[in-house]
């Protein structure tokens, strides 16, 4: 044994030693999910597009549909992940090229003669505030403007405007790129990892200039259609400023012909390369997060307290005066129980719809333990933004994955209910599709809508198969085996024995229901803050990546739903209410309500652009499926805490 521990720790020394003889020779370092690419002075980068966006529909359309210019080689789609096409994605090249430190100003084409469909078309596209989104070397175009003197940050520029007091639509027709380069010199080997994640070691990197930064101003610019039409594409034209007279503006109107151009302007920065997505990522309201997580705090210990009286001054002290007395004086106690003793009889009763109860704690398990490990990765900086679609994309693998873990709490809490296995394979079935059966139900619905408007963001039906087959062959079969796992783990045996006849419940003034659903506002106080940022980063196209942040409130939220329900559950049990199952689950379960309560909230208040009844059922279906996941997540939480806490009161007390 010794000569084999003394051969592994040479070997170790040896790697060690290696290694760090390889550091002088060596120069590296490691950004997830990005590649950096080097371009020497004149090399062409080819800029692309993805869909139309509007804060005003939530209805995302391809870039070609329409009448822009189109690449001399046609347009070609990019290759897009699962989390990119679910999100309405749709990248293509574009006929616009870029030459490494190339100041030019350059022709693109000029459109045929609007028909009226067309006309109104890109009216109706300006009207309803639609944004181009531009993408060079893998970096979102931006654009700034001012508003009250303060300056606001884009991405992407829009289609055209419609200036106050006027009745024409003008069309952005002009852009004025600035692309913002860092010199690079090249030292020694680097590791980086391609945009699908694969690591690589790149030696004798070339020097030139990386890409840190891509800005645009963009401009209506009307011209002599005729002169302009006989130019080629790609060659140079004059330098132009936007105009502010909209009488040198392009109108859009029937009949019309237009011409688009662009100019590009290169600026060396100082901003390295590793820290390009600053720009987009920058914490605004850093110290409101702060203010939430205090906020959440606060309420934690609020409910801990409360905690450490039932436990030390109330329950610790009736199980040391019992233990403490002799056999009669426990017989006679016996007889003058109350409070949370007198259901020890019925506390174990099998609740109604039992089954539904354990298909419900397991998918909440399933849906919190994605929810963790994606906000971990994410935290890390394993989930890029430069990765589009990687972050939803991970969550649906996590998903399916995970099926392993529900199926086994699903049954093993089937099992408890109702002391033996009969019937697991029916709650396995049932884990694995009752909560993907309701989101499919939904994105059906909801797909339905998008395809008769035509949009990117309707799911194409290779994807609907795509999903169903990962769903049947991946998350299915996992979910059974984690079904069978759970009917070979030891079982949970109740403490006491349960009566044959059920105690009758005391009359109350008001339902307990209500008490209920109210505890449901503790936990929504924990995480109504960051939700905010969170739907401002779906519905108005703003990057979110304060996952740190967002892992303390996860923290918090969690022990926030175990204490509320643990509470509640006790305080049930003291006025003689042995129902208390489904009640610890909606006890913290019913954050969801106040979550989809403040999703119509911030539809009205702050999303007072979305407009017309197909964008509000969009928001409103997406607004359920998240409500729903809420729902079984901190419930789940909720129950098994509960459960935990009641087996240990009763495994403590030695009634009869």
């Amino acid at each position: 044994m010794l000569p084999k521990m003394a051969s592994a720790r040479r070997i170790s020394v040896s790697l060690l030693v290696l290694l760090l003889s390889l550091h002088p020779i060596v120069d590296a370092f490691y950004l997830p999910g990005t590649f950096m690419h080097t371009y020497e002075p004149g090399e062409e980068i080819a800029a692309k597009v993805n869909s139309l966006t509007s804060i005003e529909t939530e209805l995302p359309f391809s870039y070609y549909s329409l009448p822009y210019c189109k690449p001399p080689e046609g347009v070609k789609k990019s290759a897009e992940n699962l989390g990119e096409v679910l999100m309405g994605d749709q990248i293509d090249n574009s006929p616009y090229r870029f030459h490494v430190n190339v100041n030019e100003s350059v022709y693109l084409c000029t459109t045929d003669p609007f028909t009226k469909e067309q006309a109104e078309l890109l009216k109706n596209r300006a009207r309803n505030l639609y944004q181009v989104n531009m993408i060079l070397d893998n970096l979102p175009v931006m654009r700034f403007t001012e508003q009250n003197g303060m300056t606001i940050q884009w991405t992407g520029y829009p289609v055209g405007y419609n200036p106050m007091g006027s009745s024409e639509d003008y069309v952005i027709n002009h852009l004025k790129f600035r692309v913002l380069v860092h010199p690079y010199q090249a030292q020694g080997d680097v590791v980086v990892t391609s945009e699908d994640g694969v690591a690589m070691v790149e030696s004798d990197r070339k020097s030139g200039f990386q890409v840190v930064g891509f800005e645009v101003v963009p401009c209506s610019v009307k011209r002599d259609p005729a002169a302009m039409a006989k130019l080629k594409m790609y060659e140079k034209v004059d330098s132009v400023s936007c105009p502010l007279e909209l009488e040198k503006s392009q109108v859009i109107r029937e009949n019309e012909r237009i011409t688009f151009t662009y100019e590009v302007e290169y600026v060396k920065s100082n901003i390295m390369w590793p820290s390009r997505w600053d720009a987009y990522l920058k914490i605004d309201g850093a110290k409101v997060h702060w203010f939430s997580i205090m906020n959440s705090m606060m309420v934690v210990f609020f409910l801990a307290g409360i905690v450490f009286v039932i436990f030390l001054r109330t329950v610790r002290r009736d199980l040391t005066r019992y233990e403490e007395m002799d056999k009669e004086a426990q017989a006679q106690m016996n007889e003058e129980l109350s409070g949370w003793k007198l259901v020890v009889g019925d506390v174990f009763r099998e609740p109604c719809c039992s089954k539904l109860l354990c298909v419900m704690v397991a998918d909440g398990v399933q849906i919190t333990g994605m929810a963790v490990v994606t906000i971990v990765f994410a935290a890390l900086g394993f989930l890029s933004p430069a990765s589009r679609g990687m972050l939803l994309t991970g969550m649906i693998i996590l998903y399916l994955f995970l099926g392993i873990i529900s199926g086994y709490v699903g049954v093993r809490v089937w099992r408890t209910i109702k002391q033996s296995s009969e019937g697991w394979k029916s709650v396995a079935w049932l884990t694995s599709c009752f909560f993907p059966g309701i989101v499919f139900i939904i994105l059906t619905v909801l797909n339905s809508i998008l395809w008769g408007k035509k949009s990117t963001g309707a799911l194409p039906i290779s994807l609907f198969f795509t999903l169903l087959a990962l769903w049947f062959c991946i998350s299915v079969p996992l979910t059974l085996i984690g079904g069978l796992l759970g009917t070979r783990a030891a079982s949970i045996e109740f403490p006491v024995r349960t009566n044959q006849i059920p105690r009758e419940i005391p009359e109350r003034k008001f339902p307990s229901w209500l008490l209920v659903l109210g505890a449901g506002t503790l936990p929504f106080g924990t995480l109504f803050i960051e939700l905010f940022f969170i739907l401002s980063s779906i519905w108005l196209g703003r990057f979110y990546y304060v996952f740190g942040f967002l892992f303390i409130v996860l923290f918090l939220l969690v022990i926030v739903c175990g204490e509320v329900s643990l509470v509640l559950t006790y305080m049930h049990l003291c006025v003689e209410d042995w129902k208390w199952w489904w009640k610890a689950f909606f006890a913290s379960g019913s954050v969801a309500f106040y979550v989809f309560l403040y999703s119509i909230n911030y539809l009205v208040f702050d999303l007072r652009s979305l407009s017309g009844p197909v964008s509000v059922t969009l928001y409103l279906g997406y607004s359920l499926i998240m409500a729903l996941a809420i729902m079984l997540s901190t419930g789940a939480i909720g129950f098994l805490l509960s459960f935990y806490f009641i087996h240990y009161l009763f495994s403590s007390v030695k009634i009869d």
